[in-house]
């Protein structure tokens, strides 16, 4: 583990083969593991203090988990039966596991027309995570010619969060991120309106350009210089929708992390919302939210892109990639196709 302070490296973890249990026991599945995600967020579990009290470190030498989702090969569960589908946020990342059946959801395959790793992302956690974060801290109201801006924006949420922010009635959505390929990825395949490399040119000027008329909503997944430079374009009671802040999660800082003090007398003075935003607190929008998302995609109006690695081997080297910001759209690993049935 990384500790506090560091850069998590592939290197940080190990495989090892082990035996599974000849029986299972009353209430319990054996599953075979199709796909598992890696996210920002695990990388608050390599603390022994996560900063939260939903999230609970990872123990050293100990099987890592995380939102996985797999098959049913055997069943004493009085709902689960052979071939379902199931999903969890605990998944272990092993490539088959004897889990017991009530920490597990059944889904339906139908909702994501059987891509079922979308389960893991825009039909998942991340695509809740945008849908309830835009819907409940955004105040976006149809017609009022807002502008929103998304850092992060081809990662995992910031993907889905701008084309939510069109759908829902914002009239200009502005991307940034870190590389042309993305910048193009979000104007061309995902509806932005603009998106702007943060690496490249003086991101203060392309904001002003991309928004003249400043900024109402501003969905975070960043945090540091970049959000001080966002915050610096904002209009007064604009809204910040605190979604993730990556650029600080190597660090020793808590959660959410203070602004600077330039930008928090911006946010005072302009009364501008920054409330930490948990998408685990809204558990009755769930069901809600994804069959809205699963509508979208099945319409065509919500576009789902992810960055797939195979192997159960190669979990700690998708987990660098996608802190590093080797991504676009949602990083997942695939363990076992579901073919193979």
């Amino acid at each position: 583990m990384s500790g506090k302070n560091g850069n998590p490296v592939a290197e940080n973890f190990r495989m090892e083969e082990v035996r599974l249990a000849d029986n299972i026991s009353e209430g319990q599945v054996q599953v075979r593991t199709l796909y598992l995600s890696v996210d920002p967020y695990m990388r608050c579990k390599m603390n022994e203090d996560t900063g939260t009290d939903y999230l609970a470190p990872w123990q050293l030498s100990q099987v890592v988990d995380g939102g996985g989702i797999g098959v049913v090969e055997e069943s004493k569960h009085i709902h689960l039966a052979k071939g379902d589908f199931v999903t969890s946020f605990y998944w272990p990342w092993q490539t088959k596991a004897i889990l017991d059946g009530n920490g597990l959801e059944k889904v339906d395959p139908q909702l994501v027309d059987g891509h079922l790793s979308y389960f893991l992302g825009a039909i998942g956690m991340p695509g809740l995570t945008s849908l309830i974060g835009v819907q409940e801290k955004g105040h976006i109201s149809a017609g009022s010619n807002q502008t929103m801006v998304v850092s992060g924006a081809a990662g995992a949420c910031g993907s889905l969060a701008g084309q939510i922010g069109h759908l829902l009635g914002c009239s200009r959505v502005v991307g940034i991120c870190g590389t042309h390929e993305k910048c193009l990825f979000l104007t061309s395949e995902l509806g932005f309106d603009a998106a702007i490399n943060y690496k490249n040119g003086n991101v203060v000027a392309q904001l002003q350009e991309s928004c003249p008329t400043g900024v109402d909503v501003y969905f975070d997944n960043v945090g540091g210089d970049i959000s001080d430079t966002v915050i610096s374009q904002m209009n007064r009671n604009s809204h910040i929708i605190l979604c993730g802040q990556i650029s600080q999660y190597n660090k020793d800082v808590p959660y959410p992390p203070p602004l600077s003090p330039a930008a928090e007398a911006i946010q005072k003075e302009r009364n501008i919302t920054r409330e930490r935003f948990t998408v685990l607190n809204y558990k009755d929008k769930f069901q809600p939210g994804l069959l809205q998302l699963s509508q979208w995609f099945k319409e065509g109006k919500l576009k789902i892109k992810e960055t797939v690695i195979n192997g159960l081997e190669n979990m700690g080297v998708a987990f660098q990639s996608m802190m590093t910001g080797g991504n676009i759209g949602k990083q997942i690993v695939c363990i076992s196709e579901a073919s193979s049935l």
